[in-house]
């Protein structure tokens, strides 16, 4: 009896194959989304979402807020009615009224002067000691309203304006990226159209 062979076996050969580069495809797209959104969203969180709320952001030199605030840390403030300031409160301030220079520190009691004019007394969550001098109104810069771990190590080796620079050109980027898999999603689409309705024949 003569053993036949032919094409049959280099199909069966040829499906796992095929199944294989489809399932690596499907995760390099999977890898490739997962990329895009995690930048997208840093992007959100440290340029896009302050701005639009009105929010300020710096950066943590040094390790007085740690565990919570280690160096490196972004944080996001915005400015609130100092009456509301309260015992427990991150807060954001110029080491003297004018000066650039700030910290960022936690409330630790709410105080008033002789006027009645509010005042804050602060500490660095790792520090041994309260802050010496209390903080004036007019020093503070803003409640803490959220924090990023590290980030602020790659947004403070930019100056504001790359920074803006930076934004835009990721964006376009992003958004051909994103084009591009979609245009060639589209292009898989049609390409198979065909060898799916032939199958039967």
């Amino acid at each position: 009896m003569a053993v036949m062979t032919g094409g049959n076996d280099a199909a069966v050969e040829e499906k796992p194959r095929r199944r294989t580069r489809g399932a690596v495809s499907w995760l390099g797209q999977v890898v490739s989304w997962l990329v895009v959104l995690s930048i997208g969203a840093l992007l959100l969180v440290t340029l896009v979402v302050p701005r639009l709320a009105g929010a300020t952001t710096y950066v943590v030199e040094t390790g007085s807020m740690r565990p919570e605030l280690p160096p490196g840390t972004l944080v996001a403030v915005r400015q609130v009615d100092p009456s509301t300031i309260a015992a427990g409160d991150v807060i954001t301030y110029q080491l003297r009224s004018g000066d650039p220079t700030v910290v960022t520190h936690r409330v630790l009691s709410v105080g008033y002067d002789g006027a009645g004019d509010v005042r804050w007394q602060t500490k660095g969550d790792a520090n041994s000691a309260a802050d010496r001098a209390w903080v004036l109104p007019e020093q503070v810069r803003g409640r803490l309203w959220y924090a990023v771990p590290y980030v602020g190590y790659a947004t403070s080796s930019v100056s504001p304006a790359q920074r803006r620079v930076l934004v835009g050109l990721i964006a376009v980027g992003l958004a051909g990226y994103a084009l591009a898999q979609w245009v060639g999603a589209v292009r898989d689409r049609r390409r198979k159209r065909p060898v799916e309705g032939g199958a039967g024949s």
